[in-house]
């Protein structure tokens, strides 16, 4: 059975023959792979949204489509329509771009909210309606957006509804000099450097077998606390008019067992919402009139969330973990939770 450790590990490695400085964004899109979630990825032009979604789901060598947005793209272009066939006079579904493993929808706020609202569904349901009939989806099935947050001219925003479908939005920052300075020297050696260069280095059924075993890490009830005192606190701050939904405390929960995983742990401990939490909480948030008029951050509000609220030892959830266990708790507890807070 592929373990999430070796999984991760190996989509790093092949995915740095192209991409480089983007090892915390290829981590957070394995957890989402792993607990069957969807990821909308935001930066400034030129920082390599769209190729890391496409070097990433190359790796995977899982059906990949990509999905330009338009605001004239129609919901049928992605979701499929119905043909008449004349020569056995019946309506056909033509399946649209949406039935892949992996969906990459670029630029999505640049759909009009009909169309974005076609993905609804896919994101939440795994499958699609066309013409009144259900269809379901590959598995697995992912969706891995971008968007461009200062591009305001020709652009829609996304609905409360439909932002809350992503598990995780993902910040992709300019690099910093030294790594930048290597992507010159990389580019400058390869000049055609291309997403398609990567290799498929895992399969569908390593995917599933990894998948297991990020569900079947343990949750201590006290980490169970910790993750619903976090999203309460978004809920009564002050800064927001309302806070994370009762989904994104699904989503925390499944996202930290998969990081468990991926860091070679059984066991959940506070480090895995704490790391996750901007990611999974931040975009779901909406701020108070006057945070916006402040200029504030949704991560600034989930951060001191965070910090109001104490978490449990993680020695307790050794200990805990051990006692549920036949095998007990991993013999690198201690270096696992140390490699946690790194």
């Amino acid at each position: 059975m592929v373990d999430p450790e070796s999984l991760y590990t190996t989509i790093r490695d092949e995915a740095g023959t192209v991409l480089i400085g983007n090892e915390q964004v290829l981590e957070e899109l394995t957890v989402s792979l792993l607990t069957g979630g969807h990821v909308l990825l935001e930066g400034v032009p030129g920082v390599a949204k769209t190729t890391i979604a496409e070097v990433f789901a190359r790796t995977l060598g899982l059906d990949f489509q990509r999905i330009q947005m338009t605001p004239d793209l129609m919901p049928a272009d992605i979701t499929g329509t119905t043909i008449y066939r004349e020569a056995t006079g019946e309506f056909e579904a033509k399946r649209g771009p949406i039935f892949s493993n992996v969906v990459v929808v670029d630029e999505i706020n640049r759909a009009t909210p009909k169309t974005q609202s076609a993905l609804l569904e896919a994101m939440q349901e795994e499958q699609v309606t066309i013409e009144g009939s259900t269809h379901p989806l590959p598995e697995p099935f992912m969706v891995v957006a971008t968007m461009n947050p200062i591009d305001m001219e020709g652009t829609f925003a996304l609905p409360e509804a439909q932002r809350d479908r992503f598990q995780l939005k993902l910040d992709v920052d300019i690099p910093e000099r030294e790594l930048e300075d290597a992507l010159l020297e990389r580019f400058d050696e390869n000049p055609d450097l291309r997403a398609d260069w990567v290799r498929q280095v895992v399969t569908a059924s390593d995917i599933a077998a990894a998948r297991e075993v990020a569900d079947d890490a343990y949750v201590d009830p006290s980490i169970r606390s910790y993750i619903l005192d976090i999203v309460q606190a978004t809920r009564d701050s002050s800064d927001t008019a309302h806070g994370a939904s009762p989904r994104a405390s699904i989503h925390l929960l499944a996202a930290s067992k998969a990081r468990a995983a991926i860091y070679g742990r059984e066991y959940v401990i506070p480090d895995d919402p704490k790391a996750l939490a901007g990611s999974v909480l931040a975009h779901r948030l909406v701020l108070s009139t006057d945070a916006e008029l402040g200029d504030l951050k949704p991560r600034t509000v989930v951060e001191d969330a965070v910090r109001t609220v104490t978490p449990p030892t993680h020695d307790e959830i050794r200990s805990a973990a051990a006692a549920v266990s036949d095998g007990g708790c991993p013999t690198d507890g201690d270096d696992a939770v140390e490699r946690s807070d790194e």
